[in-house]
């Protein structure tokens, strides 16, 4: 997966509407996100890692406290997320869910909404078909090929929580390097040699 775009409005700390276009570091191929305390540089990470799975970019951070405090609560708050996967553009648009007073005074609120548009022009919405479960993943972990926290250990590893990979037990690194690397087909056939070799 590759970040080409990243769009949001009224979303952490960025109250306006902001774009950063990943394009113009293609060249470069390494660049650094880089800021004072409180500029929005974990609020970058959290949207692609929003937009994609629904979920902040670390576990200490709530989803519901997502919109930004800096704008007033009828503006939309939204995140849109252009990447590329195996030569395809892909881009999802998520939006939090949010409480407001309806018609009749009373508090209400909007549930979350999520598009999935897909390279033939198609689209899905909604949770269930675009994030699953985790029995039935959905568009796009299966896209992926990983869910959201195997998501968050090896391609945006938050801070403070680089440590909770290291310590992680070897089984589960040896989970998550296979889906990274695309290699559970080999384990796959390993299984099947020792069923053989223990029917012979």
């Amino acid at each position: 997966m590759k970040p080409t775009k990243l769009v949001m409005q009224a979303f952490g700390a960025y109250a306006e509407q902001t774009e950063i276009d990943f394009t113009q570091f293609e060249e470069k191929g390494l660049f650094l996100i880089c800021g004072d305390t409180g500029a929005g540089k974990t609020t970058i990470f959290d949207a692609i890692s929003y937009a994609l799975y629904g979920e902040a970019s670390g576990s200490y951070r709530d989803t519901k406290n997502l919109k930004s405090e800096y704008v007033d609560k009828k503006v939309e708050s939204f995140v849109d997320f252009y990447f590329t996967h195996q030569g395809k553009d892909y881009h999802v648009c998520r939006k939090p869910s949010f409480k407001y007073t309806n018609r009749n005074g009373k508090p209400d609120e909007q549930a979350e909404k999520v598009i999935f548009y897909q390279p033939d022009g198609t689209t899905l919405e909604g949770a269930k078909n675009v994030d699953g479960t985790k029995e039935k993943p959905g568009a796009i972990p299966q896209l992926l090929n990983m869910d959201a926290g195997q998501f968050m250990q090896v391609a945006m590893i938050a801070q403070g929580e680089f440590m909770d990979l290291l310590r992680a037990k070897s089984d589960d690194k040896k989970v998550i390097f296979r889906k990274l690397f695309n290699t559970e087909m080999y384990q796959d056939i390993v299984a099947e040699l020792g069923n053989r070799k223990r029917a012979k």
